[in-house]
């Protein structure tokens, strides 16, 4: 939370904790929105386009994945 009012006083989850868990939420929906235009890309035959959507939403993917990691790591998942 960009405020820096909250700190988790009102949400109960400390804002780096927060922040981290937009990150993989943002990273998600990313990585789902760009499937809906790698489809629009391949429906017109622009395999430039769909290539570098397919390059981003792997990379959506992976910062998820990096995301899921530390915050498993922080909040005591293992």
């Amino acid at each position: 939370m960009s405020s820096g009012t909250d700190a988790g006083g009102v949400t109960g989850t400390p804002d780096k904790d927060y922040n981290l868990i937009w990150y993989v939420e943002a990273c998600l929906n990313n990585a789902l929105r760009l499937d809906t235009y790698i489809a629009d890309a391949e429906r017109e035959k622009d395999t430039e386009v769909a290539d570098l959507f397919r390059k981003a939403q792997a990379d959506s993917r992976k910062g998820a994945e990096l995301g899921k990691a530390l915050l498993r790591s922080r909040l005591g998942g293992g």
